[in-house]
């Protein structure tokens, strides 16, 4: 048994992805984030679907087209395959945990 709000890394320069569960279809991730963002001239563009909850603190998801979506604790999110985004904002003071799960249809 784990608890994914425990045990978070203590390198706070780098966010940090941890697969939790793998296989060909699914793929959930802790990401743990302490104030970073994605870098400016990138964005993601993924071929699999990806939702994603924040478990504590907060992320801004921003996505090509303009629209912003602002997750706190308990907050979740789809984000469809192909849907480019990026994430602008996560808490600085706290870490945000992210539960990501990516899966194709």
């Amino acid at each position: 048994m784990i608890n994914i709000l425990e045990n978070l890394p203590k390198n706070t320069e780098v966010e940090h992805f941890q697969d939790i569960i793998k296989s060909d279809a699914i793929r959930i991730e802790r990401i743990v984030s302490y104030g970073q963002s994605s870098p400016e001239e990138g964005w993601y563009d993924q071929s699999e679907h990806e939702w994603v909850l924040v478990l504590s603190g907060y992320g801004v998801v921003e996505f090509d087209c303009g629209e912003i979506c602002q997750l706190k604790s308990g907050d979740c999110l789809l984000i469809k395959a192909g849907r480019k985004h990026r994430v602008i904002e996560t808490s600085s003071d706290e870490a945000t945990v992210w539960l990501a799960i990516f899966y194709r249809e």
